[in-house]
């Protein structure tokens, strides 16, 4: 009699079946036949009588899936009798599936760890933080149903986290909100701050402080001296690059966690915990150099910030700023929370806050997932 492995569990797909060999540690992608017949080896046919309830499926193809089904066999995916020795994932409880998860992820291996989540959140379905890393995962690999129906059951048991209630937005397909909430923004940031410069500069690449960096000097020629003012600081890895050419550096953000973290740097003269609409709209100062790296990701409507930032410029100052690159609407909350912008839109919000666009450029700002994320810097002088 045929039958699964033990140690495999399956996962449907928009096409198919995914299949992780929990003990061999191996991932096999099924088409929608490949699923079937491998449904079908549940211990109570043998090969004949496969072929008979497979008759009007495969039709004349019969013997491609038979020695397809040879491949599988001798790939352990599929078995001729019940084994001896493999253990049966059944008995795997719901702490070891996630724990595997993790290793899985650390390697990489992240459609594998979303199916052993999967199935660690089928057996501690009222596990909040269980749902939550299955949303994690599903988000990660594209699934995009299976991401919103996980945050969905995770915050009917904790409805306070802002910070997946927004990507719950982000993945509801509805319109978009004009901006981050300041609640979500706080609770990412607090969370992120611990590791925030390990993980931009080492597992993602972080470049856009460089760049952004270059493009403005570009725009300010050798001037020196200047007032700059760092809009979402955060941990000082912009600033640090506007220190030798600044009398003097302020930074502002809204995350107190990541000013801490800034002010341990020891690159600015001031430090504000502020909300930056609201900080430019009731500000007296004015600065050379306004900056905002990976800033404005957290706003659509780039009005927001790019009016009130005008009249704190200096008569020749400059505003500097980076976003993601968006294809489709003037701007975009993306699957990761974060804001596309097309780069016409922002050649309009420019004009319309009456500066003038000195330079718009393309160019990779990180890599997320293993794919570079494509930016914009943007520089503009009043």
């Amino acid at each position: 009699m045929l039958i699964l492995s033990p140690s495999v569990l399956l996962s449907t797909t928009a096409d198919g079946y995914v299949a992780y060999d929990v003990h061999l540690d191996r991932l096999y992608r099924l088409n929608p036949t490949a699923a079937l017949v491998v449904e079908l080896c549940d211990g109570t046919r043998d090969l004949a009588a496969l072929e008979r309830d497979l008759a009007t499926v495969v039709r004349d193809d019969w013997p491609h899936w038979r020695d397809w089904l040879a491949t599988a066999v001798c790939d352990r995916l599929v078995y001729e009798s019940m084994p001896d020795g493999v253990p049966s994932v059944a008995a795997a409880g719901p702490a070891e599936l996630a724990t595997q998860a993790d290793e899985l992820q650390q390697r990489d291996r992240v459609l594998a760890a979303f199916v052993c989540q999967q199935r660690a959140s089928g057996l501690a379905p009222d596990d909040p933080a269980v749902s939550l890393r299955l949303g994690e995962l599903a988000h990660i690999v594209g699934r995009r149903d299976d991401a919103r129906n996980a945050y969905q059951h995770y915050l009917s048991q904790c409805p306070d986290d802002a910070e997946v209630a927004h990507l719950m937005t982000a993945l509801s397909d509805e319109a978009p909100p004009s901006r981050v909430s300041n609640r979500c923004i706080e609770q990412l940031y607090g969370r992120f701050a611990g590791f925030y410069d390990e993980n931009m500069l080492g597992e993602l690449g972080y470049c856009a402080p460089e760049r952004l960096h270059r493009a403005a000097t570009s725009a300010l020629g050798t001037r020196t001296g200047l007032s700059v003012l760092d809009l979402g600081c955060g941990t000082g890895l912009n600033g640090s690059r506007w220190r030798d050419q600044a009398t003097h550096l302020t930074g502002l953000d809204l995350s107190e966690p990541m000013i801490a973290k800034a002010r341990a740097r020891g690159v600015y003269d001031r430090l504000d915990t502020a909300e930056i609409t609201a900080w430019l709209d009731t500000a007296s100062e004015r600065f050379d150099v306004i900056v905002a790296c990976d800033t404005l990701i957290y706003f659509g409507d780039l009005t927001q910030v790019v009016r009130p930032a005008r009249p704190r410029l200096t008569a020749g100052g400059v505003l500097a700023f980076s976003l993601e690159r968006g294809e489709c609407d003037a701007y975009q909350l993306s699957d990761s929370g974060r804001f596309t912008h097309r780069p016409d839109y922002v050649s309009s919000v420019v004009s319309a806050a009456n500066l003038t666009l000195v330079s718009l450029d393309e160019t990779v700002v990180r890599h997320e997932y293993g794919q570079p994320v494509i930016g914009l810097l943007a520089v503009c002088r009043r």
